[in-house]
């Protein structure tokens, strides 16, 4: 019979002796590396408190417009800074970036920067929106197109001619097939943002490109389909609600134009021969209602070939949608008024138009 296993009692202990045991050398090793790692972290923030990148003491002095290309990194908006010579070199302004987490937010576009700045300084100044060089131009609703030109080479300091030769290429802009080849009510109106190279034109396809999306918000192609109109003919409606009344009477202008087609009559409205002759007129003489232009829908019956402006959104919504309605004259209560008296009886109609020549000075 074998021997019985000796079992360690629980409260027996070792015999002490004279020399205390290592730790493991695995723990040792564990022990050292995170004192040489901590040590590190704490060497490299005090040697980068004592950077060598060359760094001007700013605040700077002249002017120079820079670019940051979108997805440049620091390094990239550094190097571009360092050849202008808005700071000293491109690792200052990589350890200011570093060293802020705002600079996470320097967007890309043109800057408005001095000459030998800080690193700190320029980085304050791209993330200051002031800096920022751009074109705001804004176009409002019902505007023609040679007025458009006028405002948009006002605001680019881009010469009219150069606008004109632009449009004198229509296939360039992105006009859709409808247009015709004019860009006659396609410039949509908003408020606009250009970098300062753009072109003329840029522009001009940046602004068609936001009718496009317009007419796909309001579904101004099918919309026109079920009204029984082609889109060019949904949009030159809506350029003459546009013009012709505000924004709340759309839809009944709207009305009257689609009651007054189904029955052979003319429109009648002074909107398109203003158009025609290029004027802007409150009141208009017999002999300019008489001219001759295929814009005289005092003479021609049906819609003018095109659009006489470019409306916005809510024309082009109401020019689709109209509301129902037998209204087939519309008259301004006064000179200058907004309100508009809709009626469908013609004596009506005549008792409106007396009411606001007799307040015409």
């Amino acid at each position: 019979m074998s021997a019985p296993t000796a079992r360690p009692d629980a409260t027996h202990r070792p015999p002490r002796s004279g020399r205390r045991r290592l730790a493991h050398p695995a723990l040792i090793v564990v022990v050292l590396l995170g004192l040489l790692f901590g040590g590190a972290v704490v060497g490299i923030r005090w040697l980068g408190s004592f950077s060598s990148a060359d760094d001007y003491p700013g605040p700077g002095q002249g002017e120079v417009v820079i670019e940051v290309q979108p997805g440049d990194s620091s390094a990239a908006i550094g190097a571009t800074l360092a050849e202008a010579d808005v700071v000293a070199s491109a690792e200052a302004f990589v350890d200011a970036a570093v060293a802020d987490d705002r600079a996470l937010g320097i967007q890309p576009g043109f800057f408005n920067m001095m000459l030998q700045m800080s690193a700190q300084g320029a980085l304050d100044r791209l993330l200051d929106p002031d800096s920022r060089v751009q074109i705001d131009v804004a176009i409002p609703e019902g505007l023609r197109l040679d007025d458009t030109v006028d405002r948009l080479a006002q605001a680019s300091e881009i010469p009219v001619r150069d606008f004109e030769r632009a449009l004198a290429k229509p296939g360039r802009l992105g006009l859709p097939s409808y247009a015709d080849g004019s860009a006659e009510g396609f410039l949509f109106p908003a408020t606009y943002e250009f970098d300062p190279d753009v072109s003329a034109q840029q522009i001009l396809r940046a602004m068609v490109d936001r009718y496009q999306q317009a007419a796909t918000d309001v579904g101004l192609v099918d919309g026109a389909a079920a009204a029984g109109y082609t889109p060019r003919e949904a949009l030159t409606i809506a350029s003459l609600v546009q013009a012709e009344v505000a924004e709340r009477d759309f839809g009944k202008a709207s009305r009257v134009v689609a009651n007054r087609l189904e029955l052979g009559m003319t429109l009648g409205f002074d909107s398109t021969i203003n158009y025609a002759l290029g004027i802007d007129d409150l009141t208009l003489e017999n002999d300019q209602l008489a001219v001759d232009s295929p814009y005289n829908t005092y003479v021609n019956v049906g819609l003018p070939p095109g659009p006489i402006n470019s409306p916005g959104e809510a024309a082009m919504t109401a020019a689709i949608a109209p509301p129902a309605g037998d209204w087939l004259y519309f008259v301004a209560a006064a000179p200058g008024s907004d309100v508009t008296q809709f009626t469908a009886d013609y004596d009506e109609f005549l008792r409106f138009k007396d009411e606001f020549y007799s307040q015409v000075p």
